[in-house]
């Protein structure tokens, strides 16, 4: 199970931070990623991370704003956000998988969040 949240709205050029909770079946050992989905267009890789955080991808899109993390402790994935700008307003979602395939790959990720909707005005 893995559960996001800390969406909101928030004006451009402000921050949000997203969580997503997991259990520990979905969570240990597993890589996980953060995608998002924009009303009308395909759900889109955003950033992911390895098992122990020492690898961690980002689409160019959001390069040098957005920050993936993790804390294997309180199996919790997390997404700064800094510098928001409209084109970010999407649906995020939080998922976790073995691999299989390269990290923006929605098919390396076995399991899926519900998503945490981020609207950012303009």
């Amino acid at each position: 199970q893995l559960q996001a949240s800390g969406g909101g709205l928030v004006q451009a050029g402000g921050s949000l931070r997203l969580s997503c909770a997991a259990s520990g079946r979905t969570f240990s050992g597993y890589g996980m990623a953060w995608f998002r989905q924009a009303p009308g267009k395909e759900r889109e890789f955003v950033a992911a991370i390895s098992w122990t955080g020492d690898s961690t991808y980002y689409d160019d899109s959001v390069k040098g704003r957005f920050t993936i993390f993790r804390d294997n402790a309180k199996n919790t994935l997390y997404l700064r956000m800094n510098s928001l700008k409209a084109e970010d307003t999407a649906v995020y979602y939080c998922a976790s998988g073995m691999g299989g395939t390269s990290w923006p790959e929605k098919k390396r990720y076995q399991y899926w969040g519900q998503g945490a909707l981020v609207t950012v005005s303009s």
